[in-house]
């Protein structure tokens, strides 16, 4: 039995007023919650979320947090975008007020079973793969989490038969307590969010966390590939690796061209690896983990395969925007780290123009390198952390300072010859310059149908 937690007449204190706050805060009053919901932006930047809120009765704290705020209430969900360890956080639960995640929350109150994935790269890919292949087979499915509907949005759909897939970020995972998925995955650990935890460890930590309550009867799948993943392997759950290289003693594992499920000793041929139809040897690890928590979950290695098949890939990962005079654009804006980055060089033979930058997270892009030497021709930086790219990564490859994205793509299509691939993967947070990530490659993607529209009409010529 899941823990229980009663809302009405709770004083309950959503903080921020993103996608995920607006939806905890309409699920705590629909359930007779006093709500509060604080937000550093003024009324004027968070207009629509506010005038949503106060139809349903909920009490707005505009422009800034107060402390005393924070230390009235029962329960505090903030949003993933807010520090766990933010001063008003920490004194809430100093004074004795309950902290908990939006994920917490949704899943005392969600029914049917989970599928809960994290990891550095390749979250969304796999969550939505998972979700496709589930869905494929006909189980009544729900997808969301990190990757777009919050999990707290989906619990009024869920039943006794749904399987929730949900994507989860580190941010969500740090302020768990009884969470507990019936299928946790963690696709791989890289440094990110430095800017955000405090240290490698404590990211990792997090992420652990995914697998913290889950026993015997439970599932946990990690990337026997990774060195930074096998040390968090648990010991309740039954444990359950992927791989590409090698032949694991439980899970899915990549052997003669053939993805194979072991289990008990029996191995279960699930898919070739040419069915396979997105780019990149990183994809394929996603598609193992994919298929690995999907039969899991229930689905016939029938179902897998054509689940697989007929996935289209997901926007903003290594999505083919259009070929202009005989060069190829390529959107990755999803790729906002540096492990991101060289995963999506390799999943190119050569003649890159790569788009890098946008707000730092703290990374080295000093591993860049190597890659850049055999893959990318030249690099065009954007953003704010422009001067430490440039320091970093001077005299790897010719680098180009376009400041942003529309000078980046023009020079790049200005620059290339036939056969060679403009690739935004830029190894950076988006928020310098745009609102997310999203944001950030619709931008990009409008920028190449603008250069395919004047080409086509004769108006844009190349240098080359």
């Amino acid at each position: 039995m899941k823990p229980g937690i009663e809302l009405a007449d709770k004083r309950v204190l959503v903080v921020g007023l993103a996608r995920t706050g607006v939806a905890t805060a309409l699920f705590c009053s629909a359930r007779g919650a006093r709500v509060t919901a604080s937000e550093e932006s003024p009324e004027e930047k968070v207009r629509e979320a506010a005038e949503t809120l106060r139809k349903v009765g909920v009490t707005l704290e505009l422009g800034g947090h107060q402390r005393d705020t924070f230390l009235e209430q029962d329960l505090i969900i903030p949003s993933p975008g807010v520090p766990f360890d933010s001063a008003h956080l920490v004194a809430a639960r100093a004074h004795g007020v309950t902290v908990w995640s939006e994920i917490e929350l949704a899943w005392r109150f969600l029914r049917g079973k989970l599928v809960a994935i994290t990891g550095s790269n390749g979250k969304t890919t796999t969550t939505a793969l998972t979700g496709h292949i589930l869905e494929s087979a006909g189980t009544p499915t729900l997808v969301g989490g990190n990757i777009g509907t919050p999990l707290i949005a989906l619990v009024e759909q869920s039943s006794d038969t749904t399987v929730a897939v949900a994507e989860m970020s580190s941010f969500q995972l740090e302020a768990i307590d009884r969470f507990h998925p019936e299928v946790g995955v963690l696709l791989n650990l890289t440094p990110d969010h430095l800017d955000r935890h405090p240290s490698l460890e404590a990211y990792a930590a997090a992420k652990a966390r995914i697998f913290e309550n889950q026993d015997e009867h439970d599932a946990a799948v990690l990337n026997a590939d990774d060195p930074a993943s096998t040390p968090l392997a648990p010991s309740r759950p039954h444990v359950y690796w992927t791989s590409r290289t090698k032949r694991v003693a439980a899970g899915a594992f990549l052997l003669d061209g053939q993805i194979v499920f072991r289990h008990d000793g029996t191995e279960t041929p699930l898919l070739r690896r040419d069915a396979i139809p997105l780019r990149g040897e990183h994809n394929v690890e996603n598609v193992l983990a994919a298929s690995a928590a999907a039969f899991l979950a229930g689905a016939a290695p029938e179902q897998i395969e054509s689940g697989v098949r007929s996935f289209a890939g997901v926007e903003h990962r290594l999505e083919f925007v259009a070929e202009v005079r005989g060069v190829s654009f390529y959107n990755d804006s999803k790729a906002t780290n540096v492990d991101a980055t060289l995963k999506a060089i390799d999943a190119f033979a050569g003649g890159l123009l790569l788009i890098l930058g946008g707000k730092d997270k703290g990374s080295d892009y000093t591993l860049l390198a190597d890659a850049l030497r055999q893959r990318v021709k030249q690099v065009l930086l954007i953003g704010a952390a422009t001067g430490k790219i440039a320091t970093q990564l001077k005299g790897v490859v010719p680098l180009e300072r376009a400041e942003t994205i529309d000078c980046a793509v023009r020079i790049a299509f200005d620059r290339a010859k036939d056969g060679d691939t403009v690739l935004l993967a830029p190894a950076c947070a988006s928020f310098d310059q745009f609102q997310n990530y999203e944001h950030r490659g619709r931008v990009f993607k409008q920028l190449v149908r603008q250069i395919a529209q004047e080409s086509a009409a004769g108006g844009v010529k190349r240098a080359s």
